[in-house]
């Protein structure tokens, strides 16, 4: 049985703190990332106090779960990592995640990746995973593909962003057989 399933070698995952509002807060409001999300509008300190003290870090009741990256060497937040859209009924989800710009190009986001889906298949189960990704975004479209995700769709048109609308891939994995062994 795999020790933690939230320690890599150079990142963790944990759940959020009080402590990590300001983090979150500048992280939400950095329009240059809203073209990949569907809000438009800044979140106030308020609305994300209220959504940390909210959360029951529970994906099943929450519909949702959210994991903050923290590099291991120091405690330093790197980003969060999401399950959005949890429907148990069809055990899917959609991942997100982010990572600050001070720390991106550091491979933490697929280390993050890795450790998201060991969890997400290996003990809760999920039958698959989905992510939106815009088709010029090179970067991400790497990320996930090294994670085991395909290409299983193309969204035409699907964001707007930068004044134009852009076509989104639509990739997924979905669990290895071996991932669900020993369930039950």
């Amino acid at each position: 049985m795999k020790p933690s399933y939230f320690i890599g070698e150079r990142v963790r995952l944990r759940a959020m703190e009080p402590e990590d509002l300001e983090i979150m807060y500048a992280m939400e409001n950095d329009s240059q990332a809203w073209d990949v999300t569907n809000f438009s509008v800044p979140y106030s300190r308020y609305v994300l106090k209220r959504y940390i003290e909210d959360s029951q870090c529970d994906m099943f009741a929450d519909r949702q779960l959210r994991m903050m990256i923290v590099r291991c060497a120091d405690n330093a937040v790197v980003g969060t990592i999401d399950i959005t859209d949890f429907v148990p009924m069809h055990s899917r989800g959609e991942v997100g995640i982010a990572v600050r710009s001070e720390y991106q190009g550091n491979g933490y986001a697929a280390d993050a990746l890795r450790l998201l889906c060991d969890y997400a298949f290996g003990f809760l189960f999920l039958k698959q995973l989905i992510v939106h990704i815009a088709a010029d975004n090179e970067v991400s479209l790497r990320l996930f593909g090294s994670c085991g995700f395909v290409q299983c769709g193309l969204l035409k048109e699907w964001w707007f962003a930068g004044g134009k609308f852009k076509d989104v891939v639509l990739m997924q994995r979905i669990r290895p057989e071996s991932a669900g062994q020993g369930k039950g």
